[in-house]
């Protein structure tokens, strides 16, 4: 997912062209469980007739990797600056996902990933690989940061506890992690060049690496690494970013030599205004079937999953099942349903950890937050610019459209104190809270600007406000994210928590993809004159029209 090399190119204007794979249909037989799955909800056989439709999921979840552990399935993907790093969903039916854990439970790669004197924005996790070892029952997650070490997190099962293994001075730029049937540990990786390197039996260090693959200059630039072994063969599937994906075939084992074969190239998408399906990884069922979890650049939300199902032509390459010469805006159930957590709800932050649905803009300052049903955010920074507050707590949007309502206790602010709930990118507006001489109002800002190198050039305007008594307050914000446009987002506010009154001129939500991540929805507390205020956020919830 390199912008650094090719960054003009790195996002191509979003194509809707329609794209043809050819070849013969016939099934690969089925592999055998890795392991016993956990317990999960009731199963539901598919009809005949049953169809799920793309997207599987409308929030942000880019540069997937997808496993199959028994009859679980797992899919990891980027966060950037977002902290814990690297998140983990769980399914059983490639169709309904719930959020199990993260990888990374802090980005520990310097004092940006905390605020202190630099910032991470566009920085951190990036594409990386998610694999199960059976020989010792553990996870594996692998990651190259900032295109200088690789990291390997380890744990028994994806809830964690995750813990770090080890630290490799080799960039596994956009790796992908295969434990081979005799458990050879083995790296794929790169961006146009393509090299494979050897793990040693623990995983800890590099014993070999080679340069496998050097992209054909008609081709461009290819990375986004997935390493498979599949009926004795290895494959690398690798993206054109971001209008293509490609596949590489060795016979000869995991070093080569390979050849390549395009599987799509600016094929028409199933999400009106969205871009070409792409990247992501391929996954076999316990039923023998196989599917790919792709990506779809539909921003301003992010990049959002999409799933077709696989064949195979006789002499070993994968064949995408379109619909009308496009990926299908649905196609039949590949398993049962198999209910799980849903994506939408209220959250009380009952018990005293976060569920993993949250994720804090770069690293928390952990002695400045608690939930003990509830969450207090007590003030962290003081500064007079969100993107450098500490403590700013973060939820994808849904899409196509969503709102997102917080009850908020704000009683404790202290003087200079700003709280409130964001629309958070590299443009940002928010509704929320001033406390100032001894009264507090509720306002609406915008302005909140990045510059292309992640430097604010904006700290906000107040476009309105109004005066608040008491100490609670409802804090409202509905996002449209449907790609294809700049879109709009709207703010209100509620002291009843039934009747909300607009607030502030409705904002503009931009779809360019440089800052890759997808719009969020922030809950935040910070200082512009001194630390001590805090507020208390008793209910957050995210819903769908």
């Amino acid at each position: 997912m390199s912008w650094l090399h090719h960054e003009h190119s790195r996002r191509k204007a979003l194509t809707t062209a329609t794209g043809l794979i050819a070849g013969a249909a016939v099934p690969v037989a089925a592999g055998s469980p890795a392991a016993a799955s956990p317990a999960g909800g009731a199963a539901t056989a598919p009809s005949a007739a049953a169809q799920y439709a793309n997207p599987v999921l409308w929030q942000d979840f880019a540069d997937i990797d997808i496993i199959r552990v028994g009859d679980t399935y797992y899919y990891s993907a980027s966060t950037m600056h977002y902290s814990p790093g690297a998140p983990i969903l769980r399914s059983y039916d490639l169709v309904n996902w719930e959020f199990a854990g993260h990888s990374v439970p802090v980005l520990d790669f310097g004092s940006r990933y905390d605020l202190s004197g630099a910032r991470g924005y566009v920085k951190g996790i990036w594409a990386s690989s998610l694999a199960y070892r059976p020989r010792n029952r553990t996870f594996y997650w692998l990651g190259c940061i900032e295109f200088a070490k690789s990291y390997i997190y380890t744990a028994p099962s994806v809830e964690g506890p995750w813990s770090r293994l080890t630290t490799i001075n080799n960039a596994y730029y956009d790796a992908g992690l295969l434990i081979d049937d005799d458990d050879t540990m083995y790296v794929s990786y790169g961006n146009t060049t393509i090299s494979v390197a050897q793990l040693s039996a623990d995983g800890r260090t590099q014993v070999r690496a080679q340069q496998v693959f050097n992209t054909p200059s008609s081709v461009g630039t290819l990375e986004g690494s997935r390493f498979y072994k599949i009926n004795g063969n290895y494959y690398i599937f690798l993206t054109r970013p971001a209008n293509g994906q490609y596949i590489l075939k060795s016979t000869s084992g995991p070093f080569g030599p390979y050849t390549m074969r395009e599987v799509l190239l600016n094929l028409r998408g199933p999400v009106s205004g969205g871009g070409v399906p792409h990247q992501g990884g391929l996954v076999q069922t316990q039923n023998g079937t196989w599917h790919y979890m792709a990506f779809v650049d539909s921003y301003p939300g992010g990049r959002i999953p999409v799933l077709a199902p696989i064949t195979w032509t006789s002499d070993g390459w994968p064949v995408l099942q379109l619909v009308n010469g496009a990926w299908g805006a649905s196609y039949p159930s590949p398993l049962p349903t198999r209910q799980v957590a849903p994506m939408t709800g209220v959250d009380t932050f009952d018990g005293t950890t976060l569920k993993p649905k949250w994720e804090w803009n770069h690293n928390p300052d952990n002695s400045k937050w608690s939930v003990d049903n509830g969450l207090t955010l007590r003030t962290a920074t003081v500064t007079n610019d969100l993107y450098w507050a500490r403590n700013t707590l973060t939820h994808r949007i849904q899409g196509p459209t969503s709102t997102a309502t917080v009850q908020l206790d704000h009683s404790t602010m202290r003087d200079g104190d700003r709280a409130g709930l964001a629309l958070l990118r590299d443009s940002s507006a928010w509704i929320g809270l001033k406390r100032d001489g001894g009264a507090t109002r509720v306002v609406m800002v915008n302005g909140l600007t990045m510059d292309g190198n992640w430097n604010t050039t904006g700290t906000g305007t107040e476009a309105a406000s109004a005066n608040v008594s008491g100490g609670r307050i409802w804090l409202r914000a509905n996002a449209d994210i449907r790609p294809g446009a700049p879109r709009s987002a709207t703010f209100s506010y509620s002291t009843d928590g039934t009747n909300f009154i607009r607030l502030g001129p409705a904002f503009t939500m931009g779809n360019d993809w440089r800052f890759f991540m997808g719009y969020r929805f922030a809950i935040f507390n910070y200082a512009t004159q001194a630390l001590g205020g805090s507020v208390r956020v008793t209910r957050f919830e995210l819903a769908t029209p």
